[in-house]
């Protein structure tokens, strides 16, 4: 049996072209909502409330997916839903309108997340898993690495055209959309778990696993202090003093952890995910203990090769090692679960090392979030399988 088949090619190329589309605007969202008006404060609550929305919902479509027995209607509405926001945000240029663009994006992504990993994860056995997912997390970062780069290429000729950038990343996006139509599902059995509110997913835990619990429990204290990557970046523009550094650093990391990922995905498989996501971890050590001590500009550029490779040997790994030990028919749930603890536990991590940051300095944040995940490493090497 192919490995990488059919739908996981189609699904990763969708992946590609969603993530061109979203890339392409994350250079120059803050600076387009500054020239409209928005305050520093106003973007910063306008993101939280736009993740935790992406985060909050991610587990109840999950656990809806399952309960339907479908991926595929919840994976096109979301990817839609991505897609139609990127004009809205050039055409409601108000506060509300801008919120509900954004919001809209962030729902897309709640909306298609959980059932679009389970599909994935069906499609492969317990011992091909990690490939699977490593090589649609590597598809997905091309995209997240071409995104800034058409940004940067168009600005170069069109200068501080941003809205036009917003009609060009619908493209992509809709492209993405499309190649979905090439699929089709049997519809699944239906959960174990019966129906429920908006929270009912959270019930997952009283029937998981004790080897979910155990794996959830380390991944989500890491969660914890795995800031925003734009603490990266700021600091590395602190330290360069130039935009273009910065962006490059950040596009260098995308390729890094796109050319990595899939080869990542093999060797988990072949050497143990267990192994893999500890070596990971121990990257990320490196990393951020190299970004404590103020790092000369070519020190930045292995410091962001090395977390490149943190990241291929722990995002996709993870979500492996997790739907490993989920009950078949509740695969969604316990990704949805999993996810939206995620995604709230890195809200709150990117709020603490803000607040870190703006009373203690930077080198705070990053030696506190390498100390402890030296400790969630420990955690592991001790973990029963």
């Amino acid at each position: 049996m192919r490995i990488v088949n059919r739908t996981v090619l189609i699904l990763s190329l969708v992946s590609l072209f969603a993530d061109i589309a979203s890339e392409m605007l994350y250079p120059i969202v803050p600076v387009y909502l500054k020239e409209i008006g928005f305050s520093i404060i106003l973007i910063g609550v306008l993101e939280g409330f736009a993740e935790f929305t992406a985060g909050i919902s991610k587990g109840y479509f999950g656990k809806l997916s399952d309960e339907k027995g479908v991926r595929l209607p919840f994976i096109k509405w979301g990817y839609l839903l991505s897609a139609i926001s990127k004009p809205m945000m050039a055409v409601f240029i108000q506060p509300l309108g801008i919120f509900f663009a954004r919001t809209t994006d962030r729902l897309g992504k709640g909306l298609r997340t959980a059932a679009r990993d389970a599909l994935l994860s069906h499609q492969a056995t317990k011992e091909t898993k990690a490939t699977v997912f490593g090589f649609h997390r590597s598809l997905d970062t091309i995209g997240a690495a071409i995104g800034p780069i058409i940004t940067l290429i168009f600005l170069h000729y069109f200068p501080k055209q941003y809205a036009s950038i917003f009609f060009l990343a619908f493209i992509p996006g809709i492209i993405a959309v499309l190649f979905l139509f090439l699929l089709k599902e049997k519809k699944q059995s239906v959960a174990t778990l019966g129906k429920g509110n908006f929270f009912s997913f959270l019930k997952y835990w009283n029937i998981a696993s004790p080897q979910f619990k155990r794996i959830v429990c380390g991944m989500i204290l890491f969660a914890l202090i795995n800031s925003s990557d734009i603490f990266l970046l700021l600091l590395t523009k602190e330290i360069t003093g130039s935009d273009s550094i910065t962006i490059v650093a950040y596009v260098f990391y995308n390729l890094v952890f796109a050319s990595v990922s899939y080869p990542m995905g093999i060797i988990a498989d072949k050497y143990g995910i267990k192994k893999t996501f500890i070596f990971g971890l121990l990257l990320f050590v490196i990393v951020y203990g190299g970004f404590a001590f103020n790092p000369s500009i070519a020190t930045i550029f292995i410091l962001f090769f090395i977390y490149g490779l943190y990241a291929a040997a722990t995002e996709g790994v993870a979500k492996a090692w997790i739907t490993n030990s989920a009950h078949h028919n509740n695969t969604a749930t316990a990704i949805g679960f999993f996810t939206t603890c995620q995604s709230v536990s890195a809200l709150f991590a990117s709020t603490i090392a803000g607040i870190i940051w703006s009373q203690w300095g930077s080198q705070f944040v990053f030696l506190i979030s390498a100390i402890v995940a030296l400790i969630i490493v420990v955690y592991f090497l001790l973990m029963k399988e």
